[in-house]
């Protein structure tokens, strides 16, 4: 059985399979017992919990009808099997050595942000701070040479893509 529940804490939905005595926020750790979780749909039906999920945080985002219009999860995900390329074979299409491109992902990601792109530095600001507002990305971002704009900007499209979580003013990496 699967159950897409929520947290009272800090509002996360997340799945949970089987009946556990109790569950544990993934998000701010908050431990409750399973019967005093907000349960918003269980059912036997893993793909159809997902289904749920998806479409609340849609709706959370604003994006509700655009969710209506999609084919279901599971059939996404096997149309995305069959067309997949692996990062390998892309970097090497491109004409990039693969070898070079895992050395320079060894490197520390904390090193000085001036050596970063604009958007490891707004990735760095999410990272860093706790569930910052967008106020405190824009401050950390400044400090690093990256204008507000484009802090703004950077964190709409991550928002859409689904690489962060804006809830309440609050962003969070994904």
């Amino acid at each position: 059985m699967y159950a897409v529940v929520g947290c009272s804490e800090c509002s996360n939905l997340w799945l949970i399979e089987g009946r556990a005595e109790t569950s544990q926020c993934p998000r701010c750790g908050s431990r409750r017992k399973y019967e005093k979780r907000k349960k918003f749909v269980e059912t036997d039906d893993r793909d159809h919990a997902r289904e749920v999920r998806a479409s609340m945080l849609a709706n959370r985002q604003g994006h509700g009808d655009a969710f209506a219009e999609l084919e279901s999860i599971s059939d996404l995900e096997s149309r995305v099997e069959d067309g997949v390329v692996s990062d390998d074979e892309y970097l090497e299409a491109s004409g990039l050595d693969v070898d070079d491109i895992e050395a320079a992902g060894d490197r520390d990601p904390r090193q000085p942000a001036s050596s970063g792109s604009r958007k490891e530095i707004v990735e760095s600001a999410l990272e860093d701070l706790d569930r910052p507002t967008e106020q405190e990305v824009i401050e950390y971002a400044s400090e690093r040479g990256v204008p507000a704009e484009y802090v703004q900007s950077a964190l709409e499209k991550l928002a859409r893509r689904g690489a962060v979580s804006e809830s309440r003013g609050r962003y969070r990496l994904l």
